[in-house]
């Protein structure tokens, strides 16, 4: 009985699961531990900070999708146009193929050094398993059980890697006093653009539709979504946390992924690479199938071939996210930490259109009905744009003006 609830309630998590595990991708896991490693605990407010808002507006993202019968992109293009809704669809595509490089050079890294090979194999070998999980019949239940399961392995990886650190706990609450460090700057903007992920908000509402047409309506309220969310503060924090506890004492700047498991060194040795580099995959590959099937369903949609999962033209573009990814990982994959935190970078330029555009609409009575924003949401979503503006200001002017 308990484990049939338990089951249960691992399933209501299934949308804020998919959007934890697709923006708690290799990406996250490389930010997070390079800002450990060089700032310490410093910047664990970042964390607190990034989470309060990815929640408030994949919160708000389900509820558009509760609220509506169409989908969210559909309610753009009907609110200013199809020209705005073909370029939103466009640019979640073109974040979504630079996000798939790094996934993708995660797998790669991650398996390759598992088992001292090349990556490129690997690249090419998950990036076709990808793929082949597209025809399965009950595409979105599979995807759904993937990622929780995933994710699960992920979170037992790092929680051990947590508990053997032996962190400062002084240094860890003072951590979330706000401090911003000299040079932190640039760190800072990718991983907001990471974690606070508009994109991956964003796709939340298709994820509620998605399980209401399914018949699994059991989190048409977001519950699970919020759950989901709070799931990615955590690792974000447990992995923050333990490079700071191990490698910043060292003064190691995480600029590898072997760099990065030296904080399960002192207590696993020769094993801390490989429990470290079975997470990387988990993330890696949770991260390929989830920003695909973001990126190829918005686009499909946008250029007019719906957004259901069975589609075949959706599956299509899923495909090319998919393969696109991995080709620009094949070519420029001899820096895959710079490139994954460029992408996230990207990130924040097409982020503030978006969250405008979700914000305006959250807030229309005469779409939302009863669902639209109260005044916390209104206040607090403002806010959230005023701070992702901000960043994205600042991004441009450090890569174009500095």
């Amino acid at each position: 009985m308990k484990q049939n609830l338990i089951l249960k309630w691992l399933r209501s998590l299934g949308p804020g699961l998919i959007v934890a595990a697709l923006v708690f991708g290799p990406s996250k896991m490389t930010i997070t531990s390079k800002l450990g490693a060089v700032y310490g605990y410093s910047l664990l407010w970042i964390i607190a900070v990034a989470i309060f808002f990815m929640i408030l507006f994949t919160s708000m993202a389900a509820r558009i999708g509760r609220a509506t019968e169409q989908s969210l992109l559909a309610t753009i293009t009907k609110k200013w146009g199809r020209t705005i809704g073909k370029l939103v669809g466009i640019g979640v595509f073109l974040v979504c193929v630079s996000f798939q490089a790094g996934n993708s050079v995660g797998v790669g890294i991650a398996i390759g050094e598992l088992t001292h090979t090349p990556k490129t194999i690997w690249i090419i070998l998950f990036t076709l398993i990808a793929i082949t999980l597209l025809f399965f019949r009950s595409f979105y239940k599979v995807l759904e059980q993937l990622m929780i399961y995933l994710i699960l392995l992920m979170l037992l990886c790092f929680v051990i890697t947590l508990f053997f650190a032996k962190p400062d706990l002084g240094g860890v609450i003072n951590g979330f006093v706000p401090a911003v460090p000299e040079g932190s700057h640039g760190l800072i903007i990718a991983f907001m653009a990471s974690c606070f992920s508009i994109v991956g908000a964003f796709y939340n509402a298709y994820l509620v539709q998605e399980r209401r047409r399914t018949g699994a309506a059991s989190d048409l309220k977001g519950s699970g979504s919020v759950t989901g969310i709070i799931v990615l503060g955590l690792l974000s924090a447990i992995v923050l946390i333990s490079a700071a506890a191990v490698l910043h004492p060292k003064g190691i700047v995480v600029n590898s992924a072997t760099d990065m498991s030296l904080a399960l060194q002192p207590v696993f040795g020769s094993y801390a690479a490989g429990l470290f580099l079975i997470g990387l995959f988990a993330a890696a590959f949770s991260s390929i199938v989830g920003t695909a099937s973001i990126g190829g369903t918005l686009l499909g949609e946008a250029l007019g071939f719906g957004n259901n999962f069975s589609s075949r033209g959706v599956r299509v573009l899923i495909t090319v996210v998919m393969i696109v990814g991995s080709a620009i990982a094949l070519i420029f994959g001899k820096l895959p930490l710079e490139l994954i935190v460029l992408a996230q970078s990207v990130t924040i330029f097409i982020a503030p259109a978006i969250g405008i555009a979700m914000y305006l609409i959250a807030n229309d009575e005469k779409i939302m009905g009863q669902n639209r924003n109260n005044l916390f949401f209104r206040v607090s979503g403002l806010l959230g744009l005023v701070i992702i503006i901000g960043l994205a200001v600042i991004n441009i002017r450090q890569l174009f003006l500095s």
